[in-house]
């Protein structure tokens, strides 16, 4: 299964943004968001090193809290 990862961007540099999820960054590809106004704060769901939508805080959080209960199902 593969799963989008929710990242807060942090800078970005042309197509490339460097996002923040957790305490883990990384240079994420903007390329297939070209058409969309994206600034340093705004969330981005992530998939293979492209950040392929732009979502809300509230959006962001809400896949991360279910990503959370996914991860503590699996230990338990």
């Amino acid at each position: 299964m593969c799963l989008g990862i929710p990242m807060k961007i942090v800078s970005i540099d042309r197509y490339v943004a460097r996002c923040e999820a957790k305490g883990i960054e990384r240079d994420v590809s903007l390329f297939m968001l070209q058409e969309d106004e994206i600034a340093p704060g705004d969330y981005v769901m992530v998939h293979i090193g492209y950040a392929i939508q732009k979502m809300t805080e509230q959006e962001a959080q809400s896949a991360w809290e279910l990503y959370d209960e996914m991860l503590a199902a699996e230990h338990a």
